[in-house]
């Protein structure tokens, strides 16, 4: 009786982990059913094979409550040896189909994971540029890869050892009400005052388990922001000071966790004194129906490794519902994703732009801000067009909105009021991959990709030769400078082209932007980063590109600008001013008054 009082309560420590998920909220693990019926296949033969394990291990007891009456008790060595050879065949079975059970489950987790993880960034590239506003990347990062990691215990091993734990307790129930129906009445009686309990503390630990996770994502977002921006780190003698703020965030999110280990700690003893306590009053049952002649003592064994399975499932399914509680937490910030729909919504039947394209914007009395928490609006009634073919300059002070006009044209963001067109439709009437087909960009600040040079400015358009990214190259004198590489464009750029200067990463950029070779070219400080002799060799290549397209230019430095169709004043979303260069000096004003600032020292040179 100590022995098997022992081992069950051992294994009742295990259902600690699952306590909280007895009535756990789960519904986020729905959300995983589509994925798992996608390969209904191995869900059939996973299902089949666990028929069978369960099936043969369940007929082991009773062999041995046989082995007992007529072997043991009958002194019968050829009863045992007979049993015994049988036995070993339902081992075979049982092996053979327990392995291929846990292959198939395991191959279906490792594919849900892959799906699930391809799904949610996915649906990430086609949220709108608001939500990056208002959500940390590194945070975003942690639910892609660390909730993803935690779910592949929930669908690969955890899952099979969830299956293989019901039907096993459904299957021992079943069988000890065939032995005994008496000594079954003990199970029931027993069983709830282990569960009752555990369902007690489910709700909390769920609630700690997901602010503990809460804690370890903000922790990641932390850690992603800093180290990639260690540079500026160290510039500004910061280290101490992050030190102690991700130590802050450390603690906070041990005493989360420490707090549910106590919780948890605390029905670790309870359990296993009411498991402890129910074993014995089992085995006290059994006995006296022996003495009494109800049962043989061969089905007592039989009925007690019967016993002992159903409560080693019920404590593996009790563990496993504790990780998929676990897992539900993880799951639902993974649907909290899924389930955010994109602010830039979609025409159902979008209007087809013109072909071939004509080249042409327009603002019209636009009015647009960031949100309610931003200070207010960035732009007020803003109205002007641009011609086919023209160069249009954007001038004014940061912060004016000029880089805004940028980012409607590209819808990256919906206007509040009036409209942008674009080859004259509303950009809120097109499919956006169309419109942002018919642009190329120029960042002031460029993006740059950790792969190869060639890589990068493939990026502009993936299916170009490498002949056309060689001659991109040239006309943007990135060329110039890859000559000097050993492994020419075929160079590791680094993270964020961490290994290119800042003008080098200004000619990648521009051009990736020639490689795409699109109607409509916006360039915001283009050529900012670039040195005097590079600036006016890129800015003859940017001539060059304007050709026949429609530009819209960002720039402080007025020179890059003079020879525009049309420069456009910007004063704190209003458009104060406009015309050419040499009218707006002529007229003065806000233009005039920069035009004198900017060319005062060539003036007093002379």
């Amino acid at each position: 009786m100590t022995n098997e009082a022992v081992k069950v309560s051992s294994t009742q420590e295990k259902a600690v982990d699952g306590a909280e998920a007895q009535v756990g909220r789960l519904q986020p693990l729905r959300r995983l059913l589509p994925f798992v019926l996608r390969y209904p296949l191995r869900l059939s033969l996973t299902v089949a094979f666990l028929l069978i394990s369960a099936i043969a291990s369940l007929s082991i007891p009773a062999m041995l409550g046989g082995v007992i009456d007529d072997g043991f008790l009958e002194q019968n060595l050829d009863n045992i040896a007979r049993y015994g050879w049988v036995i070993v065949g339902i081992a075979v079975v049982m092996a053979l189909a327990s392995g291929a059970r846990f292959y198939f489950i395991s191959v279906i987790g490792e594919r849900v994971v892959a799906d699930l993880r391809q799904a949610v960034f996915s649906h990430l590239l086609s949220l709108d540029t608001r939500f990056f506003d208002t959500h940390r990347v590194g945070e975003l990062t942690s639910r892609l890869n660390g909730d993803v990691t935690v779910i592949r215990s929930a669908v690969g091993s955890s899952a099979s050892l969830a299956l293989r734990s019901l039907v096993t307790i459904i299957g021992a129930l079943i069988m000890m009400f065939l032995t005994s129906p008496m000594l079954t009445l003990a199970v029931v009686i027993a069983g709830p005052a282990i569960l009752l309990p555990i369902i007690a503390y489910a709700r909390r630990l769920r609630r700690m388990s997901r602010r503990t996770q809460d804690a370890l994502a903000e922790l990641s977002a932390m850690a992603t922001e800093m180290l990639g921006a260690n540079r500026t780190v160290k510039s500004f003698t910061q280290e101490d000071q992050q030190r102690a703020n991700y130590a802050e965030r450390t603690e906070t999110s041990y005493n989360a966790e420490v707090k549910r280990l106590f919780a948890r700690s605390a029905l670790v003893a309870l359990v296993i004194f009411l498991g402890t306590s129910s074993v014995v009053f089992m085995v006290w049952w059994g006995a006296r129906s022996v003495f009494d002649g109800t049962v043989s003592a061969g089905q007592l064994a039989q009925f007690l490794i019967y016993a002992l399975m159903a409560s080693g499932a019920l404590t593996n399914l009790s563990e496993v519902m504790g990780t998929l509680n676990t897992v539900a937490g993880a799951t639902e910030r993974l649907v909290e994703l899924l389930e955010t729909r994109p602010g830039i919504r979609i025409a159902a039947t979008p209007q087809p732009m013109p072909q071939p394209p004509l080249g042409t914007l327009s603002f019209e009395h636009v009015e647009f801000s960031y949100g309610a928490d931003s200070d207010g609006p960035v732009l007020h009634d803003l109205s002007f067009a641009v011609g086919a073919g023209q160069t249009v300059a954007l001038v004014g002070a940061s912060g004016s909105g000029k880089s805004t006009i940028l980012a409607l044209l590209q819808r990256f963001y919906d206007v509040a009021g009036g409209a942008v067109r674009v080859d004259g439709i509303d950009v809120r009437e097109v499919d956006p991959a169309e419109l942002r087909r018919r642009i190329s960009y120029v960042e002031q600040e460029p993006t740059i990709f950790a792969g190869t040079i060639a890589e990068n400015i493939r990026f502009g358009r993936p299916d170009a030769s490498d002949e056309e990214v060689r001659a991109a190259a040239r006309a943007a004198l990135v060329d110039d400078f890859v000559a000097e590489l050993p492994a020419g464009y075929d160079t590791v750029v680094g993270e964020r082209g961490v290994m290119l200067s800042g003008g080098q990463k200004q000619r990648l950029a521009i051009a990736r932007a020639i490689l795409k070779n699109a109607p409509i070219l916006l360039l915001d400080e283009a050529t900012s980063a670039l040195d005097a002799k590079s600036e006016k060799a890129v800015q003859t290549a940017l001539d060059h590109l304007r050709e026949g397209r429609t530009t819209l230019v960002i720039a402080h430095r007025l020179a890059t600008i003079r020879d525009a169709d049309a420069i456009l004043v910007i004063d704190s979303g209003r458009l104060i001013d406009q015309g050419t260069h040499d009218e707006l000096v002529a007229k003065g004003g806000r233009y005039a008054e920069l035009a004198r600032l900017q060319f005062r020292l060539p003036e007093a040179a002379e």
